[in-house]
């Protein structure tokens, strides 16, 4: 099962592995302090190249997760535009689940890496 993005049209559909989504969430969250939804989805695309565009059946699923697993909080605060919505932030859980996953996300990648570009022995 993949967590699938929508591509904005000029590029293929691009399907994120399992996982990799909350990966990318809490390093928004870790690079850009509290954020509401629409700011983490506006950073990705935005960091993505627009290469991706997340939607809300895509980002809020992972946002729950991520909070039942206590890798993130939720406090409802008011945006710059005088609305109510709920901020995340990374919590010192998801500080260590984000080290040991980008480590382990970088070590699977350098083997694929490995397998792909492997010549002939």
């Amino acid at each position: 099962i993949v967590s699938t993005v929508q591509s904005n049209g000029e590029s293929p559909r691009i399907d994120l592995l399992p996982g990799t989504l909350d990966l990318i969430v809490l390093r928004t969250l870790e690079t850009m302090g509290p954020q509401h939804a629409y700011g983490i989805a506006a950073r990705i695309e935005h960091v993505a190249d627009r290469s991706i565009r997340l939607n809300q059946g895509t980002l809020y699923p992972a946002l729950v997760r991520l909070g039942q697993r206590g890798w993130i909080k939720g406090t409802w605060q008011t945006t710059e535009n005088n609305r109510e919505a709920k901020y995340y932030a990374i919590t010192r859980a998801g500080m260590r689940a984000l080290a040991e996953e980008t480590a382990s996300w970088q070590r699977s990648a350098g083997l694929v890496n490995r397998l792909l570009t492997a010549e002939g022995e």
